[in-house]
Parts: structure tokens; sequence; C-alpha cells
């Protein structure tokens, strides 16, 4: 077969394809794919914005200017009239009673007494306390002086307790003395007539005799 020949029957061919398919619907369905496409680009297309009123410019009212109104001649103010001067009266003269000021003086607080407070006493007659002996070793040594005993008295008047306060400067006098005050008697020392044990200073001298020539 020739060229031409083959052109012209692929011609036929496809003519008679077409119209097979056209008959058979495949078509429609071409079309179908490509209609909503169309439809898709005509919704894609820009929408134009609707341009805003143009506004109408507002003449402003001139309000006309009001002329001034001449002001009327001032009239002169009358004179005042003289004021007669008020009458004056006298107040009545009132006696002023002058009023005495009450002076209060302040209530002194009055502190209670203190209670009387006796303090014992070794000196009583009817206590028969003997005098304290003097040490013989003392008497050929010369030792002589003052011995003060700090002695605490019961309310019963016995001594409880005794330390020398002031020494003779001799520990033999000093001893005798502290033995002697804790045997002796006293009377008690009192606070607002009640006995009641107190710390008394019992003083004792020792002095030598001087022999007779």
């Amino acid at each position: 077969m020739s060229r031409n020949v083959r052109i012209v029957v692929t011609v036929v061919l496809l003519h008679a394809g077409g119209l097979w398919a056209l008959q058979a619907g495949l078509m429609r369905r071409v079309v179908e794919v490509f209609v909503p496409a169309q439809v898709i680009v005509e919704m894609q297309d820009p929408v134009e914005t609707p341009r805003p009123p143009t506004p109408t410019p507002v003449k402003a009212q001139v309000t006309p200017t009001q002329q001034p109104v001449p002001l009327a001649a001032a009239k002169p103010a009358p004179e005042p009239s003289p004021i007669a001067p008020a009458p004056v009266v006298e107040a009545a003269s009132t006696p002023v009673v002058a009023e005495k000021a009450v002076v209060v003086a302040p209530t002194a607080v009055v502190a209670p007494p203190a209670p009387k407070v006796e303090l014992p006493s070794s000196d009583a007659d009817y206590l028969n306390n003997p005098k304290p002996p003097y040490p013989p070793i003392s008497k050929r040594m010369g030792e002589q002086g003052d011995v003060v005993i700090r002695t605490l008295i019961a309310a019963d008047g016995t001594a409880k307790e005794a330390s020398i306060f002031k020494s003779s400067g001799f520990d033999r006098l000093d001893q005798t003395a502290l033995a002697t005050a804790l045997k002796w008697h006293y009377v008690p020392g009192k606070r607002a007539g009640v006995a009641e044990a107190m710390w008394f200073n019992v003083p004792f001298s020792f002095v030598l005799e001087k022999s007779a020539r």
C-alpha cells in the first residue's frame, strides 16, 4: 500500500472511533471533566471592591456679628442722706461678784507605820548568865582585849549559831567568848510584839586586874 492510502485509512479509522466514542458516552465524561474546571476558574475571578461614597462637603454657617448696643448714659448716683447717730443706751451697772476659787488640797497618802522591832538582849538578871572564864595561860601571858560574837538567837532565846565578828587578837580569848555565847540564854528579839529569830552581836571584854602592892 502506498503512503497516501495509509493516511486515508488512518483518518477514516479515527473518525469512526470518534463517532463510536460519542455514541458510547465517552465525550460526555470529557465534557463533565472540563466543565467544573471552568466553573472554578470563574469563581476565582477577583471581585471588584465598591468604592466608598465621596463625603459631601459641609458648608460652615457664619453667624452674623451682632453690633454693640450703645449703653445709656449712666445717671449720677444720688448723694447719701445724712444718717442720724443711733442713741447710746447705757447698760445698767451690775455688781460683779468674784467667785472664790476652791482649792482642794491633795490627800496625802499616809504609809502605815513600820512595825516596832526589839533587839535581843543578854543583860536580863533572870537569865543568870555566868561571865566567861579567863584562860589561865592568857593571864600569865598578859593577854586581854574585846571580842564580839555574832549570834543567831532563836525565838525561844537559845543561841543557834555563832561566829567571831571582831577578834581580840588572841585566839584563846576568842574561842572562850565563842563557847560562852553559845551557852548563854537570851531575851529573844520581837517584831510588832511577836518573838522571832534575829542576829545579835554579843560583846565580851577580857581585862586583867592589877594586883595590889
